[in-house]
C-alpha cells in the first residue's frame, strides 16, 4: 500500500481481492528477470518477479482436474476490504456475501438486492449493467480461478495480442498477494456462462508475472498481473476466443469500458457486466490510478478496461485493469495506469 497514516484513518484503501499469504507454497520461488541494460535517452524498464506454474502435461491435468464444477461454484470472492501487515502480506476475510456494493443491508442483516433495469444496447455512461451485445469482449474476457491458502477464489481477466498469442492481462492481487504468496491452480475460462460453462475450455497458467514494486510492497500503482498460458485442447487461447489490442503510456482522462464477473451481492458472478464513463485522476492523490464510476463488486477485480471501444464489435484497447475502491467511495473503481512498468511486463509475458 502506498497511502499516509492520516489518509489510511479518513479513507483506508479497499483492494479488491486481496487474498491471504499462501501457506505451503508451491517450492518454485519468484525470481526477478533481468531486464536490459539501459541506454541514455530510453527509458528504463522497471523490474518484473515471475513464478513458473504448470508446465508439464501431468500438472496441468491436475489443474484442470481440480476445478470441477462443485469447486467452481463455491469458489469465492475476498472480502474488499484489505489490511497491510507488518511485512507487507495482504490480508482479507473471506465475504460473507452481505458486503459492498450498492445493495443496503437491513436491520436483520439481510442483503436487500435492488432491481436492476436491463437494457441491452450498451449505454456509454453506466455504473453497472449487464453486457447482452455480444462481440469479441464477451469471448476474450474471462473468469479466473485460483487458490490461496488452501481457499478458492475468482477474479476476471482478458486476453491481449501478444507473440506467442497465450497472455491475458489481470490484477496483480489475482496472481501473487503483494509481499505474500502466489496464486495456486491458476485458471482461465474465457467468455464463461452460467453454471460453469466453458464454451472456449480452461487454460492453465504457464508463468505468472508481477511488478517488483507489487512484490515487495504491495504498491497498488503497479497491481498488474500477467499470466501466459497454456494451450487447451492443441489451441492458444488468441486462436481460440480472439484478443484485444493493449497500449501503455496512454493519455490520461477519457472514456473507459471495464468488464468483468462481479460475484459480490447484488451480483452472483455467472454473467459478464460493465461500467461505462470518463477516468479521473485519484483525489487523493495516493496512488497514479484513475477512478472509474462503477458499482461491480469483488470478482470484478482484473477485470479490463477498454480504450477507444466500440461497442458494435466488442473490440478495444486495454490500458487498465479493476482494481481497489475506497471505503467512504465504494461507487468508484480504480485501474492502475500502464506505464512502463506494464509495458515491461507484457514484454516479459509475451516471450516467455
Amino acid at each position: 500500500m502506498t497511502l499516509s497514516t492520516p489518509l489510511l484513518a479518513a479513507a483506508p484503501l479497499v483492494a479488491g481481492l486481496m487474498g491471504p499469504a499462501l501457506v505451503g507454497a508451491a517450492p518454485v520461488e519468484s525470481r526477478p528477470i533481468a531486464q536490459p541494460v539501459h541506454q541514455a535517452g530510453t527509458t528504463p524498464l522497471a523490474d518484473v518477479v515471475e513464478r513458473v506454474a504448470a508446465r508439464s502435461t501431468a500438472e496441468q491435468r491436475r489443474v484442470l482436474d481440480y476445478w470441477t464444477p462443485e469447486r467452481m461454484a463455491k469458489a469465492r470472492p475476498i472480502s474488499l476490504l484489505g489490511l497491510v501487515t507488518k511485512d507487507g502480506a495482504l490480508l482479507s476475510g473471506i465475504t460473507s456475501k452481505a458486503g459492498l456494493g450498492s445493495a443496503p443491508v437491513l436491520a436483520n442483516g439481510v442483503t436487500k438486492l435492488a432491481p436492476r433495469r436491463q437494457s441491452a444496447r450498451p449505454r456509454a455512461a453506466t455504473t453497472g449493467a449487464r453486457w447482452q451485445t455480444g462481440g469479441a469482449v464477451a469471448r476474450t474476457t474471462g473468469r479466473v480461478f485460483l487458490t490461496l491458502s488452501g481457499v478458492d477464489f475468482v477474479c476476471s481477466a482478458g486476453t491481449v495480442r501478444s507473440r506467442n498469442r497465450d497472455v491475458v492481462v489481470t490484477a496483480g492481487h489475482c496472481v501473487k498477494d503483494g509481499t505474500g504468496g502466489w496464486a495456486e491452480n491458476w485458471t482461465f475460462v474465457p467468455g464463461y456462462r452460467p453454471g460453469g460453462d466453458r464454451p472456449y475450455g480452461s487454460f492453465t497458467a504457464r508463468r505468472m508475472f508481477v511488478a517488483g514494486p507489487w512484490s515487495r510492497s504491495a504498491d497498488d500503482s503497479f497491481d498488474i498481473g500477467m499470466v501466459a498460458l497454456n494451450k487447451a485442447e492443441g489451441k492458444h487461447v488468441a486462436d481460440a476466443v480472439g484478443t484485444q489490442e493493449i497500449a501503455f503510456n496512454p493519455g490520461r482522462g477519457g472514456q473507459i469500458f471495464g468488464f468483468g464477473y462481479p460475484a459480490d451481492p447484488p451480483y452472483d458472478g455467472e454473467h459478464l457486466f460493465y461500467c461505462a464513463g470518463r477516468v479521473h485522476d485519484d483525489p487523493h492523490g495516493a496512488t497514479r490510478d484513475q477512478g472509474l464510476g462503477c458499482e461491480m463488486t469483488a470478482g470484478s477485480s482484473g477485470g479490463p478496461w477498454l480504450s477507444g471501444f466500440d461497442p458494435a464489435t466488442g473490440k478495444g484497447t486495454v490500458t487498465s485493469v479493476s482494481s481497489f475502491k475506497y471505503t467512504d467511495d465504494r461507487g468508484t473503481m480504480y485501474g492502475p495506469y500502464f506505464g512502463d512498468a506494464a509495458r515491461a511486463l507484457f514484454n516479459t509475458a509475451e516471450r516467455a
